[in-house]
């Protein structure tokens, strides 16, 4: 059943992506990668990585970015290429400028240049609210935690170094948690209309869905589409702004089906001369942002 309002019709066709990319036969997805393509030269190979397809494969994912590396760089080369390596992951909703090596020595140099924290990553992510100050550095320890509700679950959340004193107000410094990583987040705010935002933001460390729970729980400002981290003792689809829903023609009963907007738009790989990488956000980001009003100077 194909639902009338365009809006539900374009939410149900990104969900109908990220499965259809599961189906595909691997050449086919090798294929949208090789589109995907936004530079290449002899060490490495740059890919927009599309929205919904895991990089790595576990219970229940079928196609993944690392199973078609093979196929890929023989698409790109000829069939004696040897296969791309991954350097980095994205989650999967992330969209964006993706690293692949063509060789052991070229995929060990980049991963080291990340975990050097030599790479500067940009971010662009619509959020909820606005944030205050509009911009600034979040620096605030990250731990995985479970989350014990009627449905028990894990979520990455907050371990602060501090904490205020209910009784005079005071700051307090608090035990450390063992388990916990530390994790620093630039953000600047580029536009906001429509009860959102659109930040850049610059993950300086690189811990697992940093930028999701450094925005929700350290700012208050979920990304526009993050079911996960919008509540921190459920899984509930996000709530939504009655000015957002209504610039977007969304009924909140539907938001479940709104993707994560949140994009890896540029990366800077210091790999001999310094390489600028850029990728545009995908259509459903781009549509969001001229709905939402959310104009930006081109940069």
């Amino acid at each position: 059943q194909i639902p009338k309002d365009p809006e539900q019709r374009q939410l149900r066709e990104l969900a109908a992506l990220s499965q259809q990319l599961q189906r595909v036969h691997p050449n086919v997805l090798a294929k949208i990668l090789k589109q995907g393509t936004v530079y290449q030269n002899k060490e490495i190979v740059v890919i927009n990585k599309p929205y919904g397809l895991p990089v790595h494969g576990g219970p229940g994912i079928k196609n993944c970015i690392a199973d078609v590396l093979p196929i890929l760089a023989k698409m790109l080369e000829n069939m004696k290429a040897e296969p791309l390596h991954l350097c980095h992951r994205l989650d999967k909703e992330t969209t964006g400028v993706m690293v692949l090596a063509r060789s052991k020595e070229a995929a060990e140099k980049i991963r080291l240049l990340f975990k050097t924290r030599q790479v500067e990553k940009i971010y662009w992510a619509i959020v909820l609210g606005d944030p205050d100050p509009v911009e600034g550095v979040v620096e605030i320890p990250i731990v995985e935690k479970e989350v014990q509700s009627h449905q028990s679950h894990y979520k990455m959340t907050l371990a602060p170094n501090y904490r205020l004193c209910p009784e005079d107000g005071k700051v307090v410094k608090i035990r450390k948690n063992r388990n916990a990583e530390s994790a620093v987040t630039r953000y600047r705010r580029l536009a906001s209309a429509s009860a959102c935002s659109l930040l850049e933001l610059q993950p300086i460390t690189g811990v697992k869905h940093q930028i999701r729970v450094h925005l929700a729980y350290g700012l208050g400002c979920p990304i526009l589409g993050d079911h996960k981290y919008s509540h921190w003792s459920k899984l509930a689809p996000q709530k939504l702004p009655e000015l957002t829903l209504k610039r977007l023609k969304l009924e909140q009963s539907k938001a479940r089906h709104l993707p994560l907007h949140l994009h890896a738009h540029r990366l800077c790989l210091p790999l001999g001369q310094p390489l600028d990488l850029v990728c545009k956000p995908p259509l459903f980001f781009q549509k969001t942002l001229r709905k939402l009003e959310l104009d930006i100077a081109k940069d």
